[in-house]
């Protein structure tokens, strides 16, 4: 009966053995998955914060400057790698690839506030002269045809619509709203310089319709409560129309 009791009590104790092998596998399965859950969330917020500095950064248009071309609540999508990006808390920044060209729609950093980012079109580049007669857009004495921009008749006698011919200086660059009679461009602040452009807008990823008013209420909860509004009104108040919409092809 001693070696039967004997016997019972090496198998419960290898079992207890066994149990606790497989417990502390168990544990260090999870840590390793943990370890690994941790790694790769790392490198996932690592890619996607290069990629807002360096590559894509969302926008959002509060103003209707570039109406009907861009509307006031499009959410766009800034290319940005080819314009030299800045690293964030330095000075240090990509090489620039390319300069703006004409037609095409940039952000910038605004001459009189550096944390504004505008949205303007290009209209002329270094050594192009600009003139507007009545409303008329003139480049190097030719017209242009701008099917795209706004002008009110009774606006093509003010000064805004008749502007002196001027050459843009080297390194510089002439934007315009599309909305000419609601814009705040180089008709009032100059040509400014190319290195400003931070990015192109590639396409509208979403567009709420709310009044300008709202996105540009600076109050931190008070755009929270738009954007908290936003998803209960997403249905109905959503520019479906406009989601995927390319800016690059207008």
């Amino acid at each position: 009966m001693g070696t039967l009791s004997s016997s019972a009590g090496q198998t419960s104790h290898g079992l207890a053995q066994r149990k606790d092998a497989e417990r502390r596998a168990t544990v260090l399965q999870s840590k390793r998955r943990a370890s690994r859950w941790i790694i790769r969330s790392i490198w996932a917020l690592s890619l996607l914060i290069v990629i807002y500095c360096f590559v894509l950064q969302p926008g959002m248009v509060p103003t209707g400057s570039m109406e009907n071309t861009v509307l006031i609540g499009d959410h766009l999508l800034l290319w940005k790698l080819p314009y030299g990006p800045q690293a964030p808390f330095t000075h240090w920044r990509l090489p620039r690839l390319r300069t703006p060209q004409t037609g095409e729609i940039v952000a910038f950093r605004s001459p009189e506030d550096a944390n504004d980012i505008y949205l303007k079109r290009v209209i002329a580049v270094a050594g192009d002269t600009v003139e507007i007669h009545r409303g008329t857009l003139f480049v190097n004495s030719v017209p242009v045809p701008e099917s795209y921009a706004r002008v009110r008749a009774n606006r093509r006698s003010s000064w805004q619509e008749n502007i002196l011919p001027e050459c843009v200086p080297a390194g510089e660059i002439f934007v315009l709203g599309d909305n000419r009679d609601n814009s705040e461009d180089s008709r009032y602040f100059g040509p400014v310089p190319a290195d400003s452009v931070v990015g192109e807008p590639v396409l509208v990823f979403w567009s709420y319709d709310a009044p300008s008013s709202a996105w540009l209420d600076p109050n931190p909860l008070h755009q929270a409560r738009l954007y908290a509004s936003a998803l209960e009104h997403v249905i109905t108040q959503t520019r479906w129309r406009r989601t995927g919409l390319l800016l690059v092809l207008k």
